[in-house]
């Protein structure tokens, strides 16, 4: 939830997060699918709140999120729910990005939610006083570091990190971007893409997604105990029939 990429290619997306986070908070659950209001909803899940920052409706819609708004806060709990159970709430609305607009967000610590949505990318913001969204052009890549972790300086960084790596490929898999996320830094523990603060924060998941118009297939690292799983959801035609 602090280190998010998109890429489309070949008629596929790519959607890729890393999760840094304190010790105390790295126990999840490995990717499966629940049943929700709307339908079918995929995602690994915080062991500590019971939400998510990675979620895939079986309509498509694809959320991700990230800590913070456009800059570095102080923590003012309580909060009245955690971030991950306000991405679940967006996930299971048809439209996600119009119940983003209209949802009170005034108990809730500042986010960033990368959303596709019916074939269309935006950027959704809320920095604890106001929302902002953007809507995003789908055919270019993009990297996000959370603002919480990650100045301006080391953001554009690792902005140049992705670019000249994206530059230099002609074509792009899920495991081409899981070995970005992985390995990608310059030896700098603090700020590589696998991060490790002195042991107090560090990455402990890699997390991505390929969405096809019929189905998605999410990959999950887990850091801490060196396991990969896989999770198939199949996409419904409603969605698929989108062009």
């Amino acid at each position: 939830m602090c280190t998010v990429s998109f890429i489309p290619f070949a008629g596929k997306i790519f959607l890729t997060s890393n999760r840094d986070e304190k010790s105390r908070r790295s126990i999840a659950v490995p990717p499966q699918c629940y049943s929700y209001r709307s339908g079918k909803i995929l995602f690994p899940k915080d062991g500590n709140a019971g939400g998510t920052w990675f979620a895939i409706h079986e309509n498509g819609n694809t959320l991700v999120l990230l800590n913070g708004g456009f800059k570095i806060h102080k923590p003012a709990p309580p909060y009245g729910k955690s971030r991950g159970l306000v991405l679940l709430e967006l996930a299971d609305h048809e439209t996600p990005f119009n119940f983003f607009r209209s949802i009170n967000l005034d108990d809730i610590e500042p986010f960033t939610l990368i959303l596709w949505e019916s074939d269309d990318l935006y950027e959704c913001r809320w920095d604890g006083e106001r929302k902002y969204a953007k809507h995003l052009d789908k055919s270019l890549p993009y990297i996000w570091s959370s603002v919480t972790l990650y100045d301006d300086e080391i953001a554009e960084k690792r902005e140049i990190w992705f670019q000249d790596w994206f530059d230099a490929r002609t074509s792009f898999n899920q495991d081409d971007l899981l070995n970005f996320h992985r390995f990608t830094g310059e030896g700098d523990k603090h700020n590589d893409l696998t991060m490790n603060r002195d042991g107090k924060i560090f990455t402990v998941s890699i997390t991505g997604v390929e969405i096809t118009e019929t189905n998605a297939i999410m990959t999950y690292l887990d850091l801490l105990n060196n396991k990969t799983y896989l999770q198939r959801i199949e996409l419904n035609k409603e969605w698929a029939g989108r062009s």
